[in-house]
């Protein structure tokens, strides 16, 4: 099993473009709209056509089929089309998943996107409204009764049970979102752009559920962006400096629920990141001291602590002082808390952008770039690098 030994997919694919559209809180389109512009905008960005894909990824989560962002953006024949469950720990398994395919040569280039109305149109921080029956929605029955209605709310639980393992406080939270925010002011993409924040802001922002204030929380954003993926081989003749895939993994924790894993002895780290770091760095080779650039999945603070302290960056309960410390360069797009909530797909675009040079954060010779997903999650992760 892969949990336990190395895979041997590093190198065999690459990232050749990336493409999005402006990122906004009422975007004025449809769904599927965005998808067609993200997609046209990375196969661009890669110097290639339509005509030259023949696979397309997603998320479940998507009123956008791959038949029918085909269709729209002139793509023809498919020969490999795929879901990626649990939201945002979809991300990176977007881009595993199209690696799979170009490396067993069932496909020659695959493009992942990912396009919503997130804002302007259905709100995943409005919490759940309503669901089907569901076998894995029965966890939540035994929150929701007791006023855990919300993502914010789930976070909440571990965030609380983390400051009182390590006695700490919650302005320890506030080191991460000053750092995206910081980016974000220098990103034009960035919806924060030229808005950084203080500690005394972040300590100042109103409780949404406590120990989380509203600068602990990501954004909602209309927009889309979508990744081309193709053999490391072709990458080489193409327009951009490839993203060479150097490892990617996914990973689900014993006893995992989604976002409400309060039943497991504890509460204080994310064991489905734990299984992702471990792949990552046991197929890759490296070590976190290997890594230049993070883009760690940033939907509340609390869990960017612990996704550094599960990936052995710092020792547990010490995350804060390493993000104050700015031991790693952090989120440089600004993250979802500064730049945009696109379930991660946007900072897959940025650790693309830090190994070809083009950051406007750019960490001088970026060659290895690490990258999460959602977290409370079943998630994933990638390492991004330079080629050779």
């Amino acid at each position: 099993m892969s949990v336990r030994r190395a895979d041997s997919l590093g190198g065999r694919a690459a990232v050749v473009g990336i493409g999005a559209t402006e990122f906004s809180k009422d975007s004025g389109r449809s769904e599927l709209k965005l998808a067609v512009e993200a997609v046209r905008a990375a196969l661009d960005d890669a110097g290639l056509t339509p005509a030259d894909v023949d696979g397309l990824v997603t998320f479940t989560m998507d009123t956008s089929p791959e038949i029918t962002v085909a269709q729209a953006a002139g793509i023809g024949e498919l020969s490999f089309f795929s879901r990626v469950h649990y939201g945002g720990g979809a991300a990176c398994a977007t881009v595993q998943q199209a690696a799979l395919a170009v490396a067993a040569g069932v496909a020659d280039v695959v493009v992942c996107y990912r396009a919503f109305n997130e804002r302007s149109g259905r709100r995943f921080g409005s919490g759940v409204q309503q669901r089907e029956p569901t076998a894995e929605g029965a966890a939540l029955g035994w929150n929701l009764p007791f006023g855990l209605l919300t993502p914010a709310s789930w976070v909440a639980m571990a965030a609380q049970r983390y400051l009182h393992a390590y006695g700490l406080t919650p302005d320890v939270f506030g080191h991460v979102a000053v750092t995206d925010r910081r980016h974000a002011a220098r990103n034009p993409a960035a919806y924060f752009y030229g808005k950084p924040i203080t500690l005394a802001e972040h300590a100042a922002s109103r409780w949404i559920v406590e120990p989380l204030r509203l600068l602990d929380c990501c954004q909602e954003t209309d927009g889309g962006q979508a990744i081309v993926v193709t053999s490391a081989e072709r990458a080489r003749d193409l327009r951009r400096t490839p993203a060479v895939i150097v490892a990617a993994a996914q990973g689900a924790g014993r006893a995992q629920e989604q976002m409400t894993s309060f039943y497991r002895d504890d509460l204080t780290g994310l064991p489905e990141m734990g299984v992702v770091a471990r792949q990552l760095w046991r197929s890759s080779g490296l070590a976190p001291s290997d890594i230049d650039v993070g883009i760690l999945y940033d939907h509340f603070t609390p869990f960017v602590l612990m996704q550094l302290e599960e990936f052995g960056f710092c020792a547990p309960g010490e995350a804060a002082g390493f993000v104050e410390a700015d031991a790693l360069p952090l989120n440089t797009h600004g993250g979802q808390l500064g730049e945009a909530y696109l379930h991660g797909m946007n900072g897959i675009a940025e650790a693309v952008r830090q190994i070809r040079g083009s950051s406007v954060n750019q960490v001088p010779g970026a060659a290895r770039t690490l990258v999460t997903a959602g977290t409370g999650v079943p998630t994933s992760g990638l390492i991004l690098g330079t080629d050779g």
